[in-house]
Formats: structure tokens, sequence, C-alpha cells
């Protein structure tokens, strides 16, 4: 066996005696630290390989890396890195043990990679700690009816956006180009980080698409034939990817006409990857129109053949056409279903292409087509024509390309410069003789450019789009431009290149939760989002919390009608883990807005109404006990459960020290209080002093006016007492 991100080789036999002995561990692809430390470590050090057999030079002394011509030798020639594939030879002159720590670069395709500090492990669902007690609420909810669980996640992205970084997200079919989608698997697994590469066979490309869909600056490259390009572009439609992505093609399909269009070629020829990534990385950005066809039924034909009542599918991208090409098409797709085991080489797929098109070169079946179509290109109707001309096939062309390479239109027959982005669809007319012409360099009958079509047939005819093909029962058929898609060209002098839409700002909407809330239903987002109170929409860049929280004080301090926040207020996650949970103050300058929040930012008033007293308080003198008698009771249990989720130890009934860190200000926590801040409110600051001055025990201070733990609070009552009064 092989592992592709690590390139070692062993038996099948042999892998636990390997991980006994040796502690092998392959490299690291994420990080597994928690949703709350993944940004305190962000560097990515070098993941060194022992190698037997190894090529290439050493970075070091630049002598050959060379093994021994032993077959029982067992001697490490050489160490490697697994992500930027430096080697260095096994002696102490060549490699430094200090080189262990230092920080990788990711190697040459650093500017396309996914650093793995980028990718999250989600804790499994139920271990997530809160920050606060568990309360009677989430036992009584927990009795209810589970309702239909949703499918967790295993990984979040939490991206950090960097000028010169354009990761590229790769989206392989195996099945295509004769299986040759299986090799180049493990090959990009190699170069790239494995939790980029996707295997499409493995649930499409919908779950890759959502996860990275945060990262800034993402390309997305599609191996396959143009069906798979045309899957991934239908799947930005459908979760609705804002910006969208810029979208390459690896051929490795029959046709490969999109392909082709954009200057990657016919298909894929064995060309080392590192050189695909490198003009992947280096490419240019083109616009794609995208045609949307609508499909209704002709409800004056009756009792036509049998066929389908809708296309299967009704986006153009490449090419849509009616006629013996179609007929063709369906041929190929029954067969190939019938007997995939035959079809599995572009030379055998061509042959049955060119057989299949010599059959209906003699039969001559569609020869009357225009009899049963009509056509009208932008209002004009152009059915005479095309019973002119008495074509047997209409296409409507979206791409220069069309059939494996052929260029059905001339270029002399059109007002306009065909283009990919102007708005206008090229419509063809071919017969069966132009047909077999067409691979010799030769033209169809051009009839017009256009930017909307309509089509009425009263016979069964077969239909494709983008080589999916049928026949379609007699229907009203609309061509009307939907969108256009970013697409990667290789590289051409002279060319304009599209500025990719970059996602400047957020435009989100600012949700309060007071604390009272926020411990009753920390359990349930749905509850704490139905309890959230709306304090307006802002436009916020992409930048760390240290700045949304001035932006968010001064859009308060804007706004005299809006309900307020205390100066003590912090952010909220509400997009990582499965409960909505605090950020530190003091990590708030290593976390990103889009790393909290989507299109909502939640953020937690810690002020609360002062409480009323309790009977002890009411006949007290105002010494110090009264002050802290108006700290919300709730607040002791944030602090208390707060120990208890991070040392897993019983809540000690005083939570003397807890209570005593509260007081101290921030920075007065350890790093382990990193989601739960320590509070520092100006008016229990104030209760401070007047603790210490009216009280009727003096307290001993330290350092840090923090109050002694054997101190007094007047009155006979102890700590315990305030601060869990409601107990």
């Amino acid at each position: 066996m092989k592992c592709s991100a690590c390139k070692i080789i062993t038996h099948a036999s042999c892998i636990s005696a390997l991980m006994e002995r040796t502690q092998l561990q392959c490299k690291p692809t994420f990080r597994d630290v928690g949703v709350r430390q993944y940004r305190e470590q962000t560097k990515t050090t070098h993941h060194w390989i022992h190698r037997r057999t190894e090529k290439g030079k050493c970075k070091q002394c630049g002598k050959s890396l060379q093994a021994k011509l032993s077959f029982s030798s067992k001697e490490i020639v050489a160490l490697s890195c697994a992500w930027c594939k430096s080697s260095y030879h096994n002696k102490e002159a060549c490699f430094n043990p200090e080189r262990i720590g230092e920080e990788c670069t990711l190697g040459t395709h650093r500017s396309i990679v996914v650093p793995p500090s980028w990718i999250v492990k989600l804790p499994r669902k139920g271990s997530f700690k809160s920050s606060l007690r568990k309360s009677t609420q989430k036992k009584k909810k927990a009795g209810k009816k589970p309702s239909v669980p949703k499918e967790p996640r295993t990984f979040v992205i939490k991206p950090i956006p960097t000028a010169n970084l354009t990761p590229v997200l790769v989206f392989i079919n195996p099945k295509s180009g004769g299986n040759q989608g299986a090799k180049l698997l493990q090959k990009f697994q190699w170069l790239l980080n494995p939790r980029q590469v996707f295997d499409l066979t493995q649930g499409g490309p919908k779950m890759g698409l959502e996860m990275f869909r945060k990262v800034p600056q993402l390309r997305v490259l599609a191996c396959g034939g143009d069906g798979t390009v045309g899957w991934v572009l239908s799947v930005l439609d459908q979760i609705n990817f804002v910006p969208p992505p810029a979208v390459g093609v690896l051929p490795l399909g029959t046709g490969n006409d999109l392909a082709r269009a954009l200057g990657w070629g016919g298909g894929y020829t064995d060309e080392p990857i590192g050189k695909i990534l490198d003009n992947i990385g280096d490419s240019d950005t083109v616009l794609l129109d995208r045609w949307n066809l609508k499909v209704e039924p002709n409800p004056s034909v009756q009792n036509a053949d049998p066929g389908k009542d809708n296309l299967p599918l009704n986006v153009v991208n490449n090419y849509f056409s009616l006629g013996v090409d179609a007929h063709i098409a369906l041929e190929f797709h029954e067969a190939r279903e019938a007997h995939p085991e035959k079809f599995n080489s572009r030379l055998r797929n061509k042959m049955f292409y060119g057989q299949a098109g010599g059959k209906d070169l003699l039969k001559r079946k569609w020869k009357g087509l225009a009899e049963f179509v009509t056509l009208e290109c932008d209002g004009k109707d152009l059915t005479p024509k095309l019973k002119e001309h008495k074509v047997h096939a209409i296409v409507f062309l979206n791409i220069p390309s069309y059939g494996g390479g052929t260029h059905p239109w001339n270029k002399s027959g059109g007002q306009y410069e065909p283009a990919t982005d102007d708005g206008m669809i090229e419509v063809v007319g071919l017969t069966t003789y132009q047909l077999p012409l067409l691979q010799a360099g030769g033209h169809g009958t051009c009839i017009a450019q256009c930017k909307s079509a309509k089509i009425v047939t009263s016979k069964t005819i077969p239909m494709q789009v983008d080589g999916e093909a049928c026949k379609l029962k007699p229907s009203l058929i609309e061509m009307t431009l939907l969108n256009k898609a970013v697409m990667l060209a290789k590289r051409k002098p002279g060319r304009a290149n599209v500025l990719q839409e970059k996602q400047e700002s957020l435009n989100i909407t600012l949700l309060k939760i007071m604390m009272a809330d926020y411990e009753q239903n920390h359990y349930d987002k749905e509850l704490l989002k139905q309890a959230a109170v709306n304090l307006g929409t802002l436009d916020v860049p992409v930048t760390d919390l240290e700045q949304v929280r001035v932006l968010i004080n001064r859009y308060c301090e804007e706004q005299p009608d809006a309900p307020k926040l205390s100066p003590d207020w912090c952010f909220i996650d509400s997009c990582t883990a499965e409960r909505f949970f605090r950020v530190d103050r003091a990590q708030e300058n290593l976390h990103f807005i889009t790393d909290i929040a989507t299109d909502c930012i939640f953020v937690l008033d810690q002020e609360c109404p002062t409480l009323p007293q309790t009977p002890e308080d009411e006949n007290g003198s105002s010494g110090g006990g009264g002050q802290l008698s108006a700290l919300p009771s709730h607040l002791s249990s944030v602090e208390s459960s707060d120990r208890d989720s991070r040392d897993g130890t019983p809540q000690s009934p005083g939570g003397v020290k807890f209570f005593q860190r509260s007081l101290s200000g921030p920075g007065s926590g350890s790093a382990s209080d990193s989601l739960s801040p320590a509070v520092d409110i100006p008016s229990r600051k104030s209760s401070q002093g007047s603790q210490g001055s009216h009280g009727s025990h003096d307290s001993p201070r330290g350092a840090d006016d923090r109050p002694a733990t054997g101190g007094t609070l007047g009155n006979g009552q102890s700590l315990d007492q305030l601060v869990n009064f409601k107990r």
C-alpha cells in the first residue's frame, strides 16, 4: 500500500507493526486543537520522512541522492519534507537537527495550497462543553422527541486573508478519459493538501464548495469532461456562491470542447501535474455566457411518439442542438450505458461516433427536420431559412468548438466576431453531408446571431445539451441568457483579464443577546436567535475582530434611538461549533469576522439589571456586602461552571477563587480562559473600592489589588451566600 500524502510504501500486513515500532504519523493536513485554540498557532512546520531511495539532489550540498545497490540494505539515504519536497542527505553535515522545528514554506505551489492551519477539525457532537452550568431547561428539552438530525460537519475552514494566496480546489472524475482521473487523484494529493482534492464519485462537488465558500480568491479546477465542468457550475448556482470562484478545466473526457475553447487542449497527455498547476496559477480569467432553457409542452400536438417531458439539462454552457447530431449522441449514450467496458478510451469513443454518423448519412432520417420545427431569433421568424437549406440539425453555439474540436460557424457569415462573453449565441444549420466535412475543416450554414431564441417542435425529436441527449416530446423552448461564469483560460498575450470579484466587505445584521437569555438557552441556537435584539445592519470589512469592535461601537453611538451596548460586551461565535460560545477579548486580534459570522453577527451584552436584594441585605448597612449583593447570580454560575468545563472537577460551593479572578480585570485569567473572558465592568471595580473602604474587616491586598481569599464581607455573610444567593 502507498500513502498518497507521504508516499510511504508498505505491505498491508506490515502496517500495524510499522505503527508500533516507529510511531509513524502522516503529515498533518488539518488542525485538531479544538474550536477555541485554532488561532494560537498558525505556522506549518516541516514533516520529515525517512527515505531509503530518493530522486533529485540534496538541498544543502547539491549532490545526488543515491541509494546503495543492495536490495537488503535498510539504510536511510535521505530525509524529505512531505510539504515542500525539500530533500537532504541523512548526514549531520547536510541535515541539521534544528530543521525539525523549522517553518515550512509549502513548496513551489505555495500560492495555491490550502495551509493545514486553515482547516479545523470539529469536536464530535455532544462533546463540546459550554462555559455555563447545565440548566434544568436543557434536561426538559432533552425529553422531547428528537428532530431529524442533520449530517454533522467534520471540518470547518477558517481562512486567513492573504494577498498573494489563491487556493485551488480540485474536483476529479476518476471515470473520465479511460479512468485517467484515478491516477491524477493521487498526484494532486501529493503536490497539494489532500483536503483540497475531492473525488466526485464520493458525493459530488457540493460538499467541497460549501466547505470552502469563505476562502477569499478561491479557484476551482474541474478534472473531467465537459459534463464535469457543467456539474460544478450548476452547483455553484445552486448554493449561491458569492462571489463565484473562477473555474479551470483539465480535459479528461471525449469531446472536451470547453477546454479547447479556453486553451487547455483536447485532452490530458501525461503532462507533469506540477506544470499544470503552474499554468492554473498563472492563467487568465475570462467570462463565459450561460443560457437558460425553459421547456413547456406544445398543447397543439396530440398523440406524439413517446419521449421525455423535459431536457436532461436546463443550462447551456457549450451548445444545444436538435436533429441528426443529437440522434448520434443519444445512440452513444445508450450504448455506453449498456456496455460501459467498451467505452474506456477516447479513440474508441470517436470511432463509435464515426460509425453512427455513417449510418445516418445513408438513412437520412432527419432530412425533413425543418417541417417539424419553427425558429424565432430576437423576434424574427427564421423558419423559411431552415426550409431553404434543408437542414438536418440545428446547433446553438455558445463556444467556437463543437463535436470534439470542429468549428461549424463560418466567421465570414456573421455580423459580429463570436466570443464566449458577448451575450450572443450563434445558430448553425447542418446537413448529413456537412457533418463529416466538419472534421476536415468545413463549416455549416450560418443562420443567425441572437440574444434570445424560441423553438417550437411538432414531433418527438432527439435533442442534446452539452452532450447529454434525449428524445423530447413536442414542446415550446425559450432560450435566454442566464448569467456569466468566471473561467480560467490558458494565458494568452494581449488578452484582457476580467477582474475576479472580491469580497471587500460584508453586509451583516448586528444582533444582541442578553446574559440572562444566554445562560438559559446557551444549548439551543434557535432559541438564542429568537431572543436576540436587532441593532441594525452595517457594512464591515473583512478584518479582525479588534477592528470590528471599533466599528460596532461607533455605529451604536451614531444610532441615538437604537438599543445600546454595555462597555463590556463580547463577540459570540455562531457558526463554528454546535453551540454558541464567547470569544475572548484578548484573542480578538487573531480572529476575523468571517471566522465567527456569516450574514449576522451576535454579541453578548454581559451587563444585567440589578436583582432584588436578599433579606440579609435589607437588614445590613452600606458595607461591602451591600455592594456585592448587586452582582447578578448568574455571573457566579458562569465563572464557576467555566472552571468545571475546563478542569472537569465538581463545582465548589463557594466559588471564591473565580469570583476574585472576575474582579481582577482583563488579562488576569490564564490562557485556558480563552472562551470565557474575565469580566471587567466599571461598576464592579468601584464596588471593589467601596468594599475596601466600608467593609467591617480590612482585607489584605496583593500587588494587583486583588482581595485575599480569607477576607470576610461584613454582616456575617460569606461570599458563597452573596454570589449564589439563588440557591
